[in-house]
């Protein structure tokens, strides 16, 4: 199989699972109901979190950072086959940024998507780990001080960009490593550009804080239950 031939592969098959909704999957599943009528009408695991509880959040985030960590895996272990050791790397890139554009827009739901952070999670765990180390302090300490998950995921994103550069700095610009850093330059300005709205409200001084979700998510699971328990005394 010619090696370019492959690395579209890679990009339609990343694309296609990065675009599995999984958020809305389990709305569909625990509310009955389309997760984006409600919170922020994302379909990430923080608004799951926020409407069905952060259990549910927690598997939505695991299952969507598996949906860039499986593809990045996967074309670099198989690219080794058709295409030179340097070239596997490329691929995997290929594959992993694929998902996270497909976690954005995904076709199965209009382009209608999450903001790529678990999705790009996945990717870097594989591609980039050192520097997803420095990126997730950052992303707990900001995430402490602000109490606001969406500017603890930008941090943590910028961060990440940063720190590959940082500690790859003369690797980073040589053509066997263009991929990563384009990657690593890319990936954050996409996401920041998905949080455009919850920067409008962080300067309105209205973006909900994690304690503030947490109640939202307690209180919006009361009322499923109890409205469940209504129509099963009304049956």
């Amino acid at each position: 199989m010619p090696a370019v031939f492959f690395l579209l592969m890679s990009c339609v098959v990343g694309f296609l699972i990065g675009g599995i909704p999984f958020g809305f999957l389990v709305g569909q599943l625990v509310r009955k109901d389309d997760i984006r009528n409600h919170g922020s009408g994302n379909i990430g695991a923080t608004n799951v979190g926020r409407l069905l509880g952060w259990h549910w959040g927690a598997i939505v985030l695991v299952l969507d950072a598996l949906k860039g960590l499986i593809p990045a895996v996967a074309a670099f272990s198989l690219s080794g086959f058709v295409s030179s050791s340097e070239w596997c790397t490329h691929m995997a890139v290929a594959a992993g940024m694929s998902s996270v554009i497909g976690h954005m827009y995904p076709v199965y739901l209009r382009l209608r998507g999450g903001k790529g952070v678990a999705t790009a999670l996945g990717v870097v765990i594989f591609l980039a780990p050192g520097a997803l180390g420095i990126s997730l302090i950052v992303f707990a300490v900001v995430l402490v001080s602000s109490r606001q998950m969406a500017l603890g995921s930008m941090m943590a994103s910028v961060t990440f960009g940063a720190a590959y550069l940082l500690l790859d700095w003369d690797h980073a610009w040589t053509a066997p490593a263009a991929s990563q850093t384009l990657f690593a330059v890319c990936v954050p300005l996409m996401i920041i550009w998905r949080h455009r709205s919850n920067i409008r409200r962080m300067l309105a001084g209205t973006e909900p804080q994690v304690t503030e979700q947490l109640k939202s998510a307690d209180d919006e699971c009361r009322r499923v239950v109890s409205h469940e328990s209504v129509e099963s005394d009304d049956t």
